[in-house]
C-alpha cells in the first residue's frame, strides 16, 4: 500500500484491509471484488490484484508459509528487488539492501550521484552505494532509519540539513547543491485521450456497469460503459443500441471533465440515456439495489 501512496493516507485502509484479510490464506481465497473494494480509493489497482496473486502463489508454491529469502520473495508477482529486501530485513532480520524512493534521495545527495534514478546507469550506482552502506547488524533499525531519513529529514524540497546526522559527509550539502540531487525525470508531455461514458438507466432506476478487463486502467473494477470518441453526439443513441444491446432514448449530455493518470490525460464526456425496449443484456440489482451489471 505504501508504494505510490503516503503513510497518512494508507493507515485507515491498512487497518480495514487487515481486519478483513488477517492472513495469507484469507486473502488468497477471497473474491477479487472483495479485495478491490477494500482497495478502492488507493488507486493503482494492479497492486491489489498482484497482492492477491502473490498470496495465492504462497499457498500454491510455498505451502502457505511466507518465504524468508530475497530470491524466493522476488518470484512473487508485484515484489521487486527493493521490496523483497525490505521484507527480508524487517520481517526476518536478515541483511539485505533496500533502495526505495526515500533511500535513493539520501544516497544520491550523500554521494552527489548525478542523473535521474530511473535511468539504468544511475540506478546501478545507487545500488552499489546501498549495498556498501547496509550493515551486518541491527538491520531492522538501519532499514527503517534510512527510509525515515528520506521521508522526514532529506525531503524532496527544503531538506532539514541542519538536523541531519549525515551532514558532515554529504557531498551535495558541501557543495550547497542539495536541490540538484537526485536529478529530475525528463519531462514529457502526457498524451490526451477522449472517451464517451454512458449512464444507461432502466425504468427501475438501475444503472448499467461493466467489469473492465483485468489489465489497464481501473483493471477488474466495475465502470460505466465506454464508447468510441469518434461517435458524434447525434450518433450516441444508435451506438448504444448497437454496442450495448439496448433500445435507448436520445442522449442527455452532461458536463465533461478531465481525469489525469500517471501517463496520460483522459477527457471524459458523460451522456445519460434511458432504456426503452426489451433488454438483451441481463441486468440485476447490486447490493444497494440501484446498479445493473454486465459481464
Amino acid at each position: 500500500m505504501l508504494q505510490q501512496t503516503q503513510v497518512a493516507t494508507v493507515i485507515p485502509y491498512y487497518k480495514a484491509f487487515m481486519e478483513r484479510f488477517p492472513d495469507v490464506q484469507s486473502l488468497a481465497k477471497a473474491p477479487v471484488d472483495d479485495v478491490l473494494s477494500h482497495w478502492s480509493g488507493l488507486g493503482y489497482y494492479a497492486r491489489a490484484r498482484n497482492l492477491q496473486k502473490a498470496a495465492q502463489s504462497v499457498m500454491d508454491n510455498f505451502g502457505g508459509v511466507f518465504p524468508d529469502t530475497q530470491e524466493e520473495l522476488e518470484t512473487l508477482i508485484g515484489i521487486g528487488r527493493s521490496t523483497a529486501a525490505a521484507i527480508v530485513a524487517q520481517a526476518f532480520g536478515k541483511r539485505a539492501a533496500i533502495l526505495d524512493g526515500n533511500v535513493k534521495r539520501v544516497l544520491a545527495r550523500y554521494h552527489a550521484v548525478p542523473g535521474w534514478p530511473g535511468q539504468t546507469s544511475v540506478l546501478k550506482q545507487l545500488w552499489v552505494h546501498a549495498e556498501a552502506h547496509t550493515p551486518n547488524e541491527r538491520i531492522r533499525d538501519y532499514t527503517q532509519g534510512i527510509m525515515d531519513m528520506g521521508a522526514m529529514v532529506c525531503t524532496r524540497s527544503r531538506p532539514a540539513c541542519s538536523d541531519c546526522p549525515l551532514q558532515k559527509g554529504c557531498a551535495a550539502y558541501a557543495r550547497d547543491e542539495t536541490s540538484l540531487y537526485p536529478g529530475s525525470k525528463p519531462k514529457k508531455a502526457k498524451p490526451e485521450k477522449t472517451t464517451w461514458m454512458v449512464i444507461l438507466e432502466d425504468h427501475e432506476g438501475r444503472i448499467l456497469l461493466e467489469r473492465r478487463p483485468p489489465s489497464g486502467i481501473w483493471g477488474g473494477l466495475w465502470s460505466l460503459p465506454e464508447l468510441d470518441p469518434a461517435y458524434g453526439a447525434d450518433e450516441l443513441q444508435e451506438a448504444c443500441e448497437q454496442n450495448l444491446g439496448f433500445d435507448c432514448t436520445e442522449p442527455e449530455l452532461i458536463s465533461g471533465f478531465r481525469h489525469t493518470f500517471s501517463h496520460y490525460h483522459l477527457h471524459i464526456q458523460p451522456a445519460r440515456l434511458g432504456v426503452t425496449g426489451q433488454n438483451t443484456v441481463r441486468m440485476m440489482p447490486s447490493r444497494n439495489g440501484c446498479t445493473g451489471t454486465r459481464h
